[in-house]
């Protein structure tokens, strides 16, 4: 059976490619903290197994493409072993990505990204396609984001988020192998916990504040992971899996 990775193809079967797998999937990740628990690449290996499980179900209708290991992550550099591109930087990265795709023939590119600090610059390659290159269909989708009903259903706490009860319970069903249990820590949990103006920052319908994450959490980690599991992982992840097949699906009869 031909592989869906694009980098496990020979350049005769790319060529094909184009015509049978017109929608190229560029997984996009991290490689930043994830607290005391979880691993450094921890936004990347959920994308890279999400375009899997999405190209799998896709039947051959959909390739991988390389991933972007590194994404935007300043708010993260106060914790030790991040690493972190420039907005401009990994927005040019993406588009020399796609750039290549479309000498190639591909006009259909899915960004999956695991790491929310990506989608501003997502958003402003997107946008600049539409004056460069008006017959591409560049298109990118967050992970958590599409799942938004499960993860209220998990109970999880007044404040949570990164490398809390929604993304650790992903990665106990994806990667249960990466996943320090034993060091799983509560970061900030309620709105009590953290200051005026972290407070302010989380505020939805309001101005948008940027703040590093050592301002919002001692640990990095906003919620409580020890009350993750592999179960709503397997949902969570079954869920946007499954919306993104579907847009997918919808995109193909266009």
């Amino acid at each position: 059976m031909t592989s869906h990775r694009l980098g496990e193809l020979t350049t005769e079967q790319a060529a094909a490619a184009v015509r049978d797998s017109p929608v190229v999937l560029l997984p996009a990740g991290a490689f930043e903290q994830h607290g005391p628990g979880l691993p450094m690449a921890t936004d990347l290996i959920r994308a890279e197994r999400v375009a899997d499980l999405v190209a799998a179900k896709l039947d051959g209708r959909a390739v991988i493409g390389p991933s972007l290991p590194v994404g935007v992550s300043p708010h993260h550099l106060a914790f030790a072993g991040t690493i972190s591109l420039s907005t401009t930087t990994f927005a040019t990265l993406v588009r020399e990505y796609t750039d290549s795709l479309y000498r190639h023939g591909w006009r259909k590119i899915l960004v999956i990204t695991g790491h929310g600090g990506n989608n501003a610059a997502l958003g402003t390659v997107a946008q600049d396609y539409l004056a460069t290159h008006p017959d591409l269909e560049f298109a990118w989708t967050p992970l958590t984001a599409l799942a938004g009903q499960v993860v209220a259903g998990m109970g999880v706490s007044e404040v949570h988020g990164h490398s809390g009860e929604a993304e650790t319970a992903q990665m106990l069903h994806l990667a249960p192998e990466l996943v320090r249990t034993s060091h799983l820590r509560p970061g900030t949990t309620t709105l009590d916990e953290l200051s005026p103006l972290a407070r302010l920052s989380r505020k939805d319908g309001h101005p948008k504040l940027a703040l590093r994450y050592d301002r919002l959490s001692p640990n990095g980690v906003l919620g409580d992971p020890r009350r993750a599991t592999a179960q709503a992982g397997e949902s969570i992840v079954d869920t946007v899996v499954n919306r993104i097949v579907g847009y997918v699906d919808d995109w193909l009869a266009t």
